[in-house]
């Protein structure tokens, strides 16, 4: 067993966990599943359909095409903006997914093109796209930027952004894996920020907390090319109901909760802010979630980590990453019901702890 196998099943014996939502077993998540799902048959009817009308509505999108992963749902969509324009740029923050994660298969697959603008540590700017000359097939930008805290521009940036895409005949595609702490951020609808954008691509087991799967909203047309292109990458399968029903089920139970977890966020931030040691990425947060610069070697933080787990049962991800200075270790904390089962009182008495503090 690998040691991130050992701490994964670490986690599945802690009770509580100081970030999202509370450790989930097989047979809790299928046990939420109801007992009158209707089942799809290779993504056509039943209970997908029945999310993908959801996600109109929510959206406020005239179609939805539910994907098994957000990989395939986004390469899916950027290839037909870029078949529809006859261009094969896409631009992006140096930090987009696609680019970082994702084995450049927009690239080794779609013959896409990635364009990075910006810097890695900042968001991207109207000076940075600006200084693009080459014709883009499309936009992409993602809201909030995990990568960097969770930060996301102003509106008004944002809403000029996307002109500026669509002044050059690009479209505009939203990276919304967390457009739900997004939405809180901004003190605006999922609706209102997707109308925005051309596309929309928004995740459920993120934020939300159910099984596997996404959704990719938009125009009628390039959503029924995004289904042929999504059949063609293998994403048909036999039956998805078990992945589109946990979603159906958790949003309306998650979704109202996104402005008490944003107002848990700052308060958390508050308290960890005057930790020596500790510094919040963004301060305050601007959605529920921020990076913590911890300055601990990584040996000592995964050992008290691992320790916190097996005395305590509660867990606080040992999975943090890299930085320059190697006295230093970056972590995401992201908030949901299991945040808020502790005070933020208590949770900057558990990171003390595991700075030594």
């Amino acid at each position: 067993m690998s040691e991130r196998e050992e701490l994964m099943a670490l986690r599945q014996r802690c009770t509580r966990s100081i970030g999202g939502h509370p450790p989930a077993t097989a047979a809790a998540m299928l046990a939420a599943i109801p007992a009158d799902t209707v089942m799809d048959n290779y993504g056509q009817g039943g209970v997908v359909a029945d999310l993908e009308a959801e996600i109109c509505r929510l959206l406020g999108k005239p179609a939805a095409a539910f994907h098994p992963s957000g990989v395939m749902g986004q390469q899916s969509v950027l290839r037909v903006h870029a078949d529809a324009r006859n261009r094969r740029t896409v631009i992006f923050h140096p930090m987009c997914h696609l680019d970082q994660h994702e084995e450049q298969a927009y690239q080794r697959l779609h013959g896409l093109v990635g364009r990075p603008a910006g810097q890695r540590d900042r968001l991207i700017t109207m000076d940075d796209l600006s200084a693009v000359a080459e014709p883009p097939a499309a936009l992409l930008l993602e809201l909030p930027q995990r990568d960097i805290g969770g930060q996301q521009p102003e509106w008004d940036d944002l809403v000029a952004q996307v002109d500026w895409a669509h002044e050059r005949g690009a479209a505009a595609h939203l990276d919304g894996a967390r457009l739900w702490e997004s939405s809180a951020g901004y003190g605006r609808s999922p609706a209102e920020i997707s109308a925005v954008f051309d596309t929309v691509y928004v995740s459920f087991y993120k934020g939300i907390g159910a099984l596997a799967g996404c959704c990719v909203a938009g125009p009628a047309d390039v959503i029924e090319q995004v289904r042929e292109w999504r059949k063609r990458m293998g994403g048909t399968l036999y039956g998805l109901w078990p992945n589109a029903a946990s979603a159906l089920t958790l949003l309306p139970e998650r979704l109202p909760k996104f402005p008490r977890y944003l107002d848990h966020a700052r308060a958390t931030a508050a308290q960890l802010s005057g930790i020596p040691g500790i510094t919040v990425i963004p301060d305050p947060p601007q959605v529920p979630m921020m990076h913590l610069l911890l300055r601990v070697p990584k040996e000592d933080y995964v050992k008290a980590a691992r320790c916190l787990a097996e005395e305590q049962g509660i867990w606080a991800s040992p999975f943090c990453a890299p930085t320059p200075d190697p006295a230093v270790q970056r972590l995401e904390l992201s908030v949901g019901d299991a945040t808020l089962e502790f005070t933020p009182a208590e949770i900057a008495g558990i990171f003390a702890r595991l700075l030594g503090r």
